[in-house]
């Protein structure tokens, strides 16, 4: 091949973009708009592409994806060779330092995505057993490489997809769910397969790998759990319930605890949950939340450890006013039920609500209700969801625990 020839070839597989991209990749950030590509590289959507600015200087080394407004996602600043190498050395990072934060469980997050400087990419482990998530054109593509490093790195039982993300339309993927690799083959139904027991705390639970939330557990909030049942006293209640796994960890301070969730299926796993840790101080009930706080305080009723856990109220910016709204609400009410010296455990894991959106509703929340309220402890995901400085969109989960003082 001529000289001319190498560089049509190098350039076919490089994007270039505009002084806005690049000084905000320069800035950290992972992510480049399409509408910051200036010149598309000519390679399927997918392929790892060398990033330049339009003065030719290297950026750094990206997945493409023709199809997400999300074109160009940042895998490397280095001007080095990405191979099989490159990747086995970022998840064993990874790992490493799941050894230095994780002690208290056999289920956490492995790989976060762009909080691991990969991009697309989420690992969970589940005791001996991995589900993988792929949610960009270019981890897809890697798929099965990296089913390849998990078993050579810690030769699991299973790994399964949990390829059901809608955020994979947006990159043009199919939705699947599946095995991807069984150590032992055995005649057992998929069902019973991917269903397992694991531990939190002290505690166990009962996940599903194929059907569970996420990737079988909301593993982000393993933490925040913990310090619920430091604060955990008295008469408890916990809402969004889910499989109960705040209630089970309230269950241990407080001497009564109520949960509620709207699902029967999901409070009927949660009753299994804590007949398995052989925990009776739970009434569980189905319930819409917001009607039942509403009840509540027409009643009279009064909690000393309230859990405020719901599902992402804002899934968009459009839908950012309707969840302040929602927010709002469920805290005003659970304020009006706390005790004079009670505690309020209160989670958003709306990204689009940021922190200081959602503290600001719950001032006017603590206003309304006309109570007086500390903050004592400020918390987030779990620290093997870590946030990547220059990238907000990796800082989700908040947390705040707040005091009712009277």
């Amino acid at each position: 091949m001529g000289k001319s020839q190498e560089t049509e070839k190098a350039q076919s597989k490089t994007a270039a973009i505009s002084a806005k991209g690049a000084a905000r990749a320069r800035a950290g950030h992972l992510w480049i708009y399409r509408s910051d590509v200036t010149s598309k590289p000519a390679v399927e959507s997918g392929s790892i592409v060398r990033v330049t600015d339009q003065r030719g200087r290297f950026v750094g080394w990206a997945h493409y994806g023709a199809e997400s407004e999300i074109s160009l996602r940042l895998i490397s600043k280095d001007d080095a060779q990405i191979n099989r190498d490159f990747w086995r050395a970022r998840l064993l990072t990874a790992a490493e330092w799941r050894g230095h934060v994780v002690g208290d469980t056999d289920a956490y997050r492995l790989v976060h995505a762009e909080g691991d400087y990969l991009p697309g990419l989420i690992i969970d482990r589940y005791n001996d057993c991995f589900v993988i998530q792929t949610l960009t054109r270019g981890m897809d593509e890697l798929k099965m490489m990296w089913v390849e490093l998990l078993i050579e790195e810690f030769q699991p039982r299973l790994i399964v997809e949990r390829n059901d993300a809608k955020v994979r339309q947006l990159e043009g993927l199919p939705m699947k769910n599946g095995l991807l690799h069984e150590a032992e083959k055995s005649r057992s139904d998929l069902d019973h397969i991917v269903e397992l027991t694991i531990t939190e705390n002290g505690l166990k639970f009962r996940v599903n790998l194929l059907e569970g939330q996420k990737t079988g557990a909301f593993l982000d909030q393993r933490e925040n759990r913990a310090a619920a049942m430091q604060y955990a006293r008295g008469r408890g209640l916990d809402c969004f319930s889910f499989h109960g796994s705040f209630a089970l960890h309230l269950a241990k301070g407080c001497h009564h605890v109520t949960a509620l969730d709207i699902s029967q299926p999901v409070i009927e796993r949660a009753r299994h949950n804590a007949e398995l840790n052989g925990i009776s101080n739970i009434e569980f009930i189905e319930a819409n939340v917001f009607d039942r706080l509403r009840d509540y305080d027409t009643a009279g009723e009064r909690f000393d450890t309230i859990v405020l856990d719901p599902p992402a109220f804002a899934k968009n910016r459009g839908a950012v006013e309707a969840a302040l709204r929602g927010y709002k609400e469920i805290n005003l009410r659970a304020l009006r039920l706390l005790n004079p010296g009670g505690t309020l455990i209160t989670c958003s894991c709306s990204y689009h609500v940021n922190e200081e959106l959602f503290l600001e509703t719950l001032a006017d929340a603590a206003c309304d209700a006309g109570r007086t309220v500390q903050i004592i402890e400020k918390r987030t995901q779990s620290r093997d969801h870590p946030i990547l400085l220059n990238v907000p969109e990796t800082y989700y989960l908040k947390c705040f625990v707040l005091r009712m003082v009277d």
